[in-house]
């Protein structure tokens, strides 16, 4: 299995660390984890953005472990934002979490299921 990643010089040019298209080519496994969310095993979610951007990765990485996967096997990465605020720390999370691993990525602006969350994200992973 073999992921490579485009960005074509014909689209606008994209500089905050993410991948236009990810072609996935050879035999594969794919595992899709669901909309990971802010919430410690015990029911209690972080209050600030960054510490809900970190668990919320860290049940994603944790997820893709229990498939016998990494972070470095994200091909898409679909971040849901409860308000546009939080961009640049999303940003900034997710770059010192992936490193120089760029997927290909869509953020959505939108209403989350519980209040308190303050983003949930989802990942398409292949191996």
């Amino acid at each position: 299995m073999k992921l490579e990643f485009i960005s074509s010089p014909q689209a606008h040019d994209r500089k905050t660390g993410y991948s236009q298209a990810v072609q996935i080519s050879g035999q594969c496994r794919t595992v899709l984890v669901s909309g990971q969310i802010p919430v410690h095993p015990d029911g209690s979610v972080p209050e600030d953005f960054s510490s809900q951007a970190e668990l919320v990765w860290a049940n994603v990485k944790s997820q893709l472990e229990a498939a016998r996967m990494g972070l470095e096997n994200i091909a898409k990465v679909t971040i849901f934002l409860s308000d546009r605020k939080y961009r640049a720390e999303n940003t900034k999370v997710r770059q010192e979490v992936l490193g120089a691993h760029e997927p290909a990525l869509t953020v959505i602006i939108t209403g989350i299921f519980d209040e308190a969350w303050l983003l949930e994200i989802e990942v398409e992973a292949v191996a």
